[in-house]
């Protein structure tokens, strides 16, 4: 056997070597020769004994050095495998399909066989199913996962086979073999991951806590007891905070700011931050419950980005009516709370101060163009008439945006235009708009504050100057960019606003009775005929309208209802059944009615003048989107539950949107977010 195999490489130059070197003494010695000829024969007989040497060793060696080398090479094989087998890191080999063919011993003792192979390595770790596997001979897979209470991070690499069958004695192929062996390695990064998740819990977070209605608070008890409501609130404040070693400092008489680990601020959302409750039972005589407002940033860069994360979620929860709590993270925005209502502001302060920075903003732009929403509603186009009058009022061109007239708004819309003069271009669809859009173009945002609903998103690119105007509750997703952003969450409508705004921005202003018909609309819609959100000033508001022309029973009138539309109604309230003994659910599939969502929202209305009801759900089918309207009275907050189905609005009136999705996948949906939400407190 010995015979056949030669050195080849750096091994059998070192071989040849020592004949090369005799070649190389022959040649001197034919030189010397010439020289000196006893040198020469001396020389002769010195490289005679070298090559006879040479060869007899090489001759009598051969193989003693062939068997050498072959044993060692057999004791290095065996060597290997046994690093391989003792190898610390656990480590396997499997088939195209995922079966274990071998597995060393740490391998062995985390799926705790001796003997894994054969069977598929998804029947030991779930979580490397058969289409985790590299596809690719320059793929690696990497899968994390955990295994008795350790966690593991597993490489996957594929070992092609070609080389090998090309090679072989044993096998042959018709053509390039494709098959292949996979490779796992095993990390445990337990003691990593113990150590990184204990260093997160150590950052710190930063929070804001305001009192949203301190001044309200304190006049409604006596003075001498005033000091006493500021101190027990402080000292729920403080010792809320200390309980789970955080630090509290007072900026200001109803300001905070807090620092908190990251840890601690679990335990808070455990506990879906009950200091909102608990700071309600302060009372010594005050009518009005205080309630507070709590923003907290975590999970930034740097203290001064979770600073303005705090910052941002304050922002939101005073956006939403206060009342609760916002943690935003680089992840998203989370919400707890938001059960009461917010009281009503009784100071127009703030609406002279928006009234005069929106003439401000007006005043100084050629033109004005005002949209809603999408699928403008009463609310939406008489907020838009109140802000077309003023712009008209202050000598400036203005433009109400509406690509759809609704079927709800038509005898509205028609009655204001025909009260307009003759041939004036009024109202215009989003490529007349977009055409208008520029420098010199301020742009008015009503009843609206989401981006993505507004008639024509692309004019938020395109104007510098943005006016938001708005009574619903902000969410995650908001015009970022405005000039000037009026959002009262107390007010009952859009129209609300816009009618104190028009009291303040021009003296001697006068709405015609057509414009004043359309604000009123907005209130008395908005507010279910003055049932619901009511306050002092919305009859203010409409006393004003009232004295400016608006007839209310013209606007009935107006509002009313087709017959298709009250029977549409009428079947999805008896349609109604009651889920969890407080919400009433409904479905409307409207074949011949003409405002669907109308119908819907209106149906939901209904819904709640039955007993023991405290909340109401009807969802419509509209153009394969089905639209949710949510009611609630006073114990339910209905914004939240539909901000969990990506909608929102107020606490008592909401709605959302789904795509995608049938009627009965929709209202398995809404059940299912109503029971988890009931469970968790939530609601």
């Amino acid at each position: 056997m010995n015979k056949k195999l030669k050195f080849k490489g750096r091994l059998r130059l070192y071989f040849r070597l020592p004949v090369w070197f005799g070649i190389l003494l022959g040649c001197t010695d034919a030189v010397i020769y010439t020289i000196d000829v006893t040198a020469g024969v001396i020389l002769s007989g010195f490289t005679l004994i070298y090559l006879l040497c040479f060869l007899f060793l090489e001759h009598f060696n051969r193989s003693v050095i062939m068997n050498e080398l072959v044993s060692f090479a057999t004791q290095y094989g065996q060597i290997q495998k046994r690093l391989l087998r003792d190898l610390e890191l656990p480590n396997a080999l499997l088939d195209e399909s995922g079966r274990v063919i071998w597995a060393n011993r740490a391998f062995q003792q985390i799926v705790g066989k001796e003997r894994p192979e054969n069977k598929p390595i998804f029947n030991y770790f779930p979580e490397i199913s058969k289409d985790r596997l590299p596809i690719g001979e320059e793929d690696a897979t990497e899968v994390e996962f955990q295994q008795d209470d350790k966690d593991f991070h597993a490489k996957l690499k594929r070992i092609p086979l070609a080389e090998m069958v090309k090679n072989s004695d044993i096998f042959e192929s018709d053509g390039v073999y494709d098959g292949c062996l996979i490779s796992v390695y095993l990390f445990d990064e337990t003691a990593l991951k113990i150590a990184i998740r204990e260093n997160d819990n150590q950052s710190l977070a930063v929070g804001l806590l305001y009192i949203d209605n301190y001044e309200e608070a304190l006049d409604s008890i006596e003075e001498v007891r005033r000091s006493l409501l500021t101190a027990l609130i402080e000292r729920k404040v403080n010792k809320y905070f200390a309980s789970i070693d955080g630090i509290v400092r007072k900026m200001e008489k109803d300001k905070f700011f807090f620092i908190l680990r990251k840890q601690s601020l679990k335990v808070l959302q455990e506990n879906r931050f009950d200091l909102l409750e608990d700071v309600k039972t302060v009372n010594i005589g005050n009518d009005m419950s205080v309630t507070l407002s709590i923003g907290v940033g975590v999970g930034g860069l740097s203290y001064s980005q979770n600073y303005e994360y705090a910052r941002t979620s304050i922002d939101l929860a005073l956006g939403r009516g206060g009342d609760q709590a916002v943690v935003k993270t680089k992840e998203g925005v989370s919400y707890y709370g938001g059960k009461s209502q917010r009281v009503e502001k009784n100071t127009r302060v703030k609406a002279r101060v928006k009234a005069h920075a929106l003439k401000e903003i007006i005043s100084s732009k050629d033109r004005v163009i005002v949209m809603g929403h999408r699928m403008t509603d009463i609310d939406s186009f008489g907020a838009s008439v109140g802000i077309y009058r003023i712009a008209k009022a202050l000598g400036r061109s203005a433009y109400i945006v509406i690509n759809d007239i609704m079927p709800s708004i038509r005898p509205m819309v028609d009655h204001f235009i025909s009260h307009e003069e003759e041939g004036e271009e009024i109202l215009i669809g989003n490529a007349r708009a977009e055409e208008l859009a520029g420098a010199n173009t301020c742009l008015v945002v009503v009843d609206v504050n989401k981006p993505s609903i507004t008639e024509c998103p692309e004019l938020l690119k395109m104007c510098r100057s943005i006016v938001v105007l708005d009574h619903h509750r902000q969410s995650e997703e908001i015009i970022e960019n405005a000039t000037l952003s009026y959002v009262e969450t107390y007010a009952s409508s859009a129209c609300e606003m816009v009618t104190e705004v028009i009291q303040y921005v021009e003296s001697g202003l006068k709405l015609r009775s057509a414009e004043a018909d359309c604000l009123y609309g907005g209130i008395v819609i908005d507010t279910n005929n003055f049932i619901s959100k009511a306050g002092v000033r919305t009859f203010e508001a409409a006393a004003y309208l009232r004295r400016n022309g608006a007839d209310v029973t013209r606007v009935r009138k107006m509002l009313r209802d087709d017959l298709a539309d009250y029977r549409a109604k009428a079947e999805a309230i008896s349609k109604a059944s009651i889920f969890r003994d407080v919400y009433a659910i409904s479905t409307c599939v409207p074949e011949e009615a003409h405002n669907p969502t109308v119908v819907g929202a209106q149906a939901a209305n209904e819904l709640l003048n039955v007993t023991g009801i405290k909340a109401s759900f009807v969802l419509t089918d509209y153009h394969q989107v089905i639209y949710i309207s949510a009611r609630s009275i006073d114990e339910v907050n209905v914004q939240i539950i539909m901000e969990r189905l990506g909608g929102g609005g107020h606490l008592n009136v909401a709605a959302a949107q789904l795509s995608e999705i049938s009627l009965e996948e929709a209202t398995e949906k809404l059940k299912e977010t109503l029971t988890e939400m009931s469970e968790k407190g939530e609601i």
